[in-house]
């Protein structure tokens, strides 16, 4: 990064935490909120260096041809363009994979927040069946140690030699990664924080008088003062491929509760099991209040992620908006009617949403 770090300390829920904020030059960020990062994981250039090389080596999967980012390509703001991700053999998940672009942004991880954290989502697609389908940590550590274009790197970032690392330093690592790709300065943020009033359009700019008032968008995914992530960090229920397995709730309900007590992991089931996948945040608490409901998506760069939806159900960003003014209809109790022109500036505004550079972050040579 080119401009002056500034970093300061904080506790979150007894947590401490590193917030870092960027100089003036940092126009990449702008718009975005402060990013935090853990206090044994401060963000530095070599750790996001290693990072990027975990996050494109293909060699840490089964079969050799499935990195991170298989499935969060950097052209597609870090999603894939499929409804379901593919994994090893051509297995397909459950899931839609999200833009892991502002990722740092989020307070959970996951459709279902079933992590809490950056460093602790990183490691789970190394060792999921449906991902790269490495059979345990072990085995990724050894085909990491048997690299020794990673010597360096680990030594840069950690100050350890390869053959000490293990699992906790390639999680800190992608982590740092992640944080790093942070992306704001969309049209919106050059209008809404900049002052440039020329930067969006007229049709956007009745779009985002929409979605912040009649529309209600906003209050699914805030706009802050001083910057925004774009979601509430909640989870709600659009009713989207619950309509398949509401017939057998009961059924699927009490499957999702000896799953979790049985072998395989949380990550693993959720990424496996088609009908307790739909369950959502209700296979992670238990709550019968969760069934259905899913994180709130960040909005940013949402033109260059479609599908949507946690399953990828809806193609079109068109689509999306009228899905959601349906959930706003049913929530209220009450029609919520908007205008096909009305509509097509609510699309206009989210296509502002996307960074000038979204596209533009480079992959690592032969990746």
């Amino acid at each position: 990064m080119n401009a002056a770090v500034f970093k300061k300390i904080g506790i979150v829920c007894g947590l401490m935490f590193t917030t870092t904020t960027f100089g003036d030059q940092d126009i990449d960020r702008l718009g975005l909120p402060p990013i935090t990062a853990p206090i044994d994981n401060p963000l530095t250039g070599a750790k996001s260096e290693l990072g990027k090389k975990l996050f494109f080596d293909k060699r840490l999967s089964a079969d050799g041809s499935v990195s991170c980012a298989s499935c969060h390509q950097p052209d597609r703001a870090f999603s894939d363009g499929l409804p379901k991700s593919k994994g090893v053999g051509d297995r397909t998940g459950t899931r839609n994979a999200p833009s892991l672009l502002n990722a740092s942004l989020m307070d959970s991880q996951f459709w279902d927040g079933r992590r809490s954290s950056l460093e602790s989502q990183a490691l789970d697609p190394f060792v999921n069946p449906r991902e790269h389908g490495l059979t345990s940590y072990g085995q990724l550590l050894q085909a990491i140690r048997h690299n020794q274009d990673y010597a360096s790197l680990f030594q840069d970032a950690f100050d350890v030699h390869i053959d000490s690392i293990d699992e906790r330093h390639i999680a800190k690592a992608i982590a740092s990664y992640e944080r790093s790709i942070a992306r704001g300065n969309s049209a919106f943020d050059r209008y809404y924080y900049a002052g440039e009033q020329t930067a969006i359009s007229s049709a956007a700019r009745r779009g985002l008088a929409l979605f912040m008032g009649r529309a209600q968008c906003v209050s699914c995914h805030h706009i802050g003062s001083a910057g925004s992530s774009f979601t509430d960090h909640q989870f709600h229920s659009l009713h989207i491929g619950l309509g398949r397995i509401e017939s057998r709730l009961a059924t699927v309900s009490k499957a999702a509760v000896a799953a979790r007590t049985g072998e395989r992991s949380i990550d693993a089931t959720a990424l496996s099991e088609e009908d307790i996948s739909e369950l959502g945040r209700f296979f992670i608490t238990l709550n019968p209040v969760d069934i259905g409901q899913f994180r709130t998506p960040s909005l940013r760069n949402v033109a260059l992620t479609a599908p949507y939806m946690h399953d990828g159900s809806v193609a079109t960003l068109e689509e999306a908006v009228d899905q959601e003014i349906y959930y706003r209809t049913v929530l209220n109790g009450r029609p919520l009617i908007l205008t096909p022109d009305e509509k097509s500036d609510l699309a206009e505004f989210l296509r502002s949403l996307t960074s000038s550079n979204a596209q533009a972050i480079a992959s690592p040579e032969g990746s």
